[in-house]
């Protein structure tokens, strides 16, 4: 079947309110395509500026994370009503910098996935193998377990309305990037696992995208892979160069 394809753009850590509106002031008519979901995906403290600033165009607003409670006493985190009161609508979930950095676990990745839903926002859910996982060839085997482990209790409906980014580690602000054929096989076999867990119709309508040094030199190559669906970019996404593969 055919997928609307998705471009997130994943500001990380960077951007000041201030920075971040004159940001989207340059980015809004780069980034002009109907036929494209564009989504920038900014830290928290500039989800409401940049919400303001995006108002009547095509792009939609996300976050780079939550936390998987309510409210309470969780000093620093930010909850799903939070978010979605902000206005956002889709949520990163589980990148590898969080698991790295943050200690993220595939238990704690599952636990906001289910709470995202639970709120109706749509999560990006961020899988990868590192260098040595590659090297090793054993990248398959540990992203069909990331995707099993992610999408425990979630049901068909949700899975098929939810994003999975794919993101090789050893591609992430190394300038590297995964050839089309390589970026295109681990995403059939992400869709794949999603077939065994749901069903062919769930895999065939799940949106996957391939993240890790996205630029508008491969970004159409990539793009027209039969099950790369978009990307989720991170430097690229914080100049012009964004407009050129919203546009690929």
């Amino acid at each position: 079947m055919s997928r609307r394809k998705i471009i997130a753009g994943n500001w990380k850590m960077n951007e000041t309110p201030s920075e971040a509106r004159a940001l989207v002031k340059e980015l809004i008519p780069l980034v002009k395509n109907d036929d494209v979901d564009v989504v920038f995906c900014v830290p928290a403290i500039d989800i409401i500026p940049v919400k303001e600033e995006t108002k009547g165009t095509n792009i939609h607003v996300g976050a780079e994370n939550l936390y998987f409670e309510e409210s309470g006493a969780y000093t620093g985190e930010i909850s799903p009503a939070m978010l979605v009161d902000a206005g956002v609508e889709y949520v990163i979930i589980g990148h590898s910098e969080r698991r790295t950095y943050f200690a993220e676990t595939d238990e704690t990745v599952n636990k906001k996935i289910l709470k995202a839903f639970e709120h109706g926002l749509t999560p990006i859910v961020c899988v990868g193998e590192s260098l040595d996982q590659r090297k090793q060839n054993i990248y398959i085997e540990w992203i069909r377990m990331q995707v099993k482990k992610a999408f425990v209790n979630v049901s068909r409906e949700n899975a098929a309305n939810s994003v999975i980014a794919y993101e090789p580690i050893w591609a992430i602000g190394t300038g590297e990037t995964a050839s089309s054929d390589q970026a295109e096989e681990v995403c059939k076999a992400i869709r794949t696992v999603i077939g065994e867990i749901y069903d062919e119709e769930t895999a065939s309508k799940i949106r996957i995208q391939y993240g890790g040094s996205v630029k508008p030199g491969n970004a159409k190559e990539l793009f027209m892979k039969p099950d790369i669906d978009g990307g989720l970019v991170g430097g690229a996404s914080l100049k012009a160069d964004f407009g050129g593969i919203v546009n690929y």
